[in-house]
């Protein structure tokens, strides 16, 4: 790896510096950089199905390669560069691979969304309740390419959404399958991360997190806490129902079909990402709202995702108050979730491993 950082070429550099801090599920960074020239690299994807619930099939993974994709290209732009990006087919879908050819653009301009790419986060936190203005709203649309619509949330529906998100919690702190994931991700007592979620960027107060480092240390207490003493309670209502309520909006994102293939979820990512960077571009902040799509592409497919008795029954019934809240084609077609409003950055949030350790040498380069 230290002679790939060696050899590596600054602009090329520049650009994957910038491109690295592309969003991923608990800040997992299903990614490394394969160098193969000054214009030329493999990224080699991978996927965390195996061992994360919330990873169904791969789909979450590949969004975040999708925005990891989308952030080269912006990135590229900085130096009238176009990426042109093409997915090897013969790779399995767990570990896929994309080549990536960074050719010359001399009318390229630099999309000003480059400019965003750190400054990008997620607040879990409580943000204004001031309504989107017209021209965020059109901003924000006009973000996604074609393909993509927004569905906005408001008002009352804003309310339901809230409702909604502090319900899938229940659904998520009360299974050990959700448990064994939320025990190795989070980085308790920081405030930063490199490659886990930092305890005080989750939204709670540091008491609530002081208990909940304690009882997720064993299943057991997890278990004792949520039968006799509402142990999910605080953690929803800080986590979930609370900042539910204190934003603009909550939103769906959704495409004209329903995702289906690796490169449907590739290209949503890519979506996803151009709509997130728009809103920071805006002074705005956002919050991902993964579950309730997830457990309910679980409900659709018929996949069994929990032992526990009830989990399914209990997904069931949120995924039919989340195909009346949007409507049941947008909620078929749903690829992202999340709230938005307007507020300050967080003052925790996960960084990103350093560059030299997501890059690795080509086959017989050691």
């Amino acid at each position: 790896m230290s002679q790939a950082a060696n050899a590596l070429d600054p602009t090329l550099e520049q650009i994957l510096e910038l491109a690295r801090w592309a969003p991923s599920g608990d800040n997992t960074q299903p990614w490394r950089f394969e160098i193969l020239g000054p214009r030329r690299l493999t990224v080699h994807g991978n996927d965390t199905r195996l061992h994360c619930v919330y990873d169904l099939d791969g789909h979450p993974s590949q969004l975040s390669l999708g925005a990891l994709l989308e952030s080269l290209a912006i990135a590229a732009t900085r130096f009238h560069l176009q990426a042109h990006v093409s997915r090897h087919a013969e790779a399995p879908e767990q570990h896929p691979r994309f080549s990536i050819e960074l050719l010359p653009g001399p009318h390229q301009a630099a999309d000003p969304l480059a400019d965003m790419l750190q400054r990008r986060s997620v607040q879990r936190r409580p943000l204004s309740r001031r309504p989107l203005s017209a021209l965020e709203r059109t901003a924000l649309a006009a973000a996604l390419p074609q393909g993509y619509q927004v569905h906005w949330l408001e008002g009352r529906a804003r309310r339901q959404a809230a409702w909604l998100m502090f319900d899938n919690a229940r659904l998520r702190l009360t299974m050990p399958e959700a448990w064994q994931v939320h025990r190795s991700v989070i980085e308790w007592g920081s405030r930063y991360s490199i490659d886990r979620i930092p305890a005080q960027a989750l939204g709670v107060d540091p008491a609530t997190a002081k208990l909940m480092h304690w009882i997720m240390q064993r299943w057991q207490r997890v278990e004792f806490f949520n039968r006799w003493l509402a142990g999910t309670l605080m953690p929803r209502l800080q986590m979930d129902l609370l900042p539910g309520l204190a934003c603009a909006a909550h939103f769906v994102l959704y495409a004209e079909r329903r995702p289906q293939r690796i490169d449907d979820f590739i290209d949503a990512g890519r979506a996803m990402q151009r709509f997130w960077l728009t809103a920071t571009a805006l002074g705005l902040q956002l919050q991902p709202e993964l579950t309730p799509l997830i457990f309910a592409r679980y409900v659709h497919d018929g996949r069994v995702f929990s032992a526990t008795p009830g989990m399914q029954k209990q997904a069931a019934a949120l995924s039919r108050r989340g195909a009346s809240l949007v409507g049941a084609s947008v909620w078929e077609q749903a690829v992202f979730m999340g709230r938005l409003g307007a507020g300050p950055a967080p003052t925790a949030r996960s960084l990103r491993l350093p560059l030299h350790s997501l890059l690795i040498a080509p086959p017989g380069r050691h």
